[in-house]
């Protein structure tokens, strides 16, 4: 498969590129001048990682991500979320590396090794911290167990769809119509291909690597990520590629100062455009992706900078060891807080969180009766 660019290709994506380019340029000068650009980049995994999954064709809430990352889970997460939480253990590990370390070779043999849909949570220790819901009054004893029950529920639900195949309840055509991201949970090969050589297909996407590098950032990217979605390296962890494409930017120098989140911008765009057959189409989509994804992070940037004016309106004039300023600092830095969460990152009591947040004067959020916190809407 050939994945270069002609002139006549060029001229048709230029107009989309050059829009491409200049809101993620502006976006990377704005975060990195920017008070809050820490706070942006940490909120930044946890939108992407919903938006990963909402691209996969799966509905993710933010919010039951932020608690399960917090080991507050206000209910048994569901197999869903705790590929979403790979996604953003994944994002984490790629930040914290090299700008260069994602695309290399040791770096893909650990991401696809020890990041596996799943596996990361089980692999963690699990601490029985107090839930969301009950932050003040217990432990939740569910806890440590709630990743090997989602696991179990995912197997039995791939299961049954397997059962229903066989004897008829599922039809040929709905057999035909199961998404991508679906095929590439099955572990087994029974919903797909019985040979799925992931070594060689890395391989052949890691050769389109030189042909990106010699492109302009921006479109040296979606060059990657086509080749990743018309090749498919990896059967489970199929999200990698929009992460990769984050790690591209940054290793050529486009997005420093936080990672790129480029399926919060690939969720705006259309799913027809996304899979079109016309690779013209395909390709001008994957740079709206950017463009979009870079405006609402010019957006989102805006809304964080005021949140934090009025914020510190709160606390100025505070003495000098008052817990208000790194309370500001933590609410910006995650797209929902709880008492307990507050409590455990400033080393106070419960009773002292819900103080602070009612001093700092952040929204309350409810949780469908689920549990009780606040953030910035």
């Amino acid at each position: 498969m050939r994945y270069d660019i002609d002139g006549a290709m060029l001229q048709t994506l230029l107009p989309f590129l050059a829009a491409a380019e200049d809101a993620v340029a502006r976006l990377d000068e704005r975060v990195l001048r920017s008070p809050v650009g820490e706070g942006f980049a940490e909120r930044s995994h946890f939108f992407d990682a919903a938006g990963a999954l909402w691209v996969a064709g799966e509905l993710v809430h933010v919010e039951d991500l932020v608690l399960h990352d917090a080991h507050m889970d206000s209910r048994a997460p569901s197999h869903e979320l705790t590929i979403a939480h790979s996604v953003l253990r994944a994002r984490r590990r790629i930040w914290t590396g090299e700008p260069s370390w994602a695309l290399g070779a040791p770096g893909l043999a650990t991401l696809t090794a020890t990041l596996g849909e799943g596996e990361g949570d089980a692999r963690e220790p699990k601490r029985p911290e107090a839930s969301a819901e009950v932050d003040e009054e217990g432990e939740d004893e569910d806890a440590p167990l709630a990743a090997e029950m989602a696991e179990i529920d995912a197997i039995l639900a791939r299961s049954q769809k397997l059962i229903d195949i066989h004897t008829g309840k599922t039809s040929a055509s709905e057999q035909v119509a199961i998404p991508t991201a679906r095929r590439n949970e099955d572990p087994l090969g029974l919903l797909g291909d019985d040979e799925w050589d992931e070594e060689q297909r890395l391989a052949e996407w890691r050769s389109v690597l030189p042909l990106a590098d010699t492109l302009p950032p921006v479109l040296g990217a979606v060059i990657l990520f086509e080749a990743w979605e018309r090749i498919e390296p990896l059967r489970r962890q199929h999200w990698l590629g929009g992460l990769l494409v984050a790690g591209h930017l940054r290793a050529r120098g486009k997005v420093a100062s936080h990672l790129f989140s480029f399926y919060g911008g690939l969720k705006l765009v259309r799913h027809e455009r996304r899979r079109a057959r016309d690779r013209a189409t395909r390709l001008q989509a994957f740079l709206e992706a950017m463009h979009l994804g870079a405006t609402a992070g010019l957006k989102e940037l805006d809304r964080l900078t005021l949140a934090r004016t009025q914020m510190e309106l709160r606390f100025r004039g505070r003495r000098s060891n008052s817990s208000l300023p790194e309370l500001a600092d933590f609410i910006l830095s995650r797209p929902m807080v709880s008492a307990a969460m507050i409590a455990r990152h400033l080393r106070i009591t419960p009773r002292g969180a819900l103080n602070l947040v009612n001093e700092i004067g952040i929204r309350e959020i409810t949780g469908r009766g689920r549990y009780r916190a606040w953030g910035i809407i």
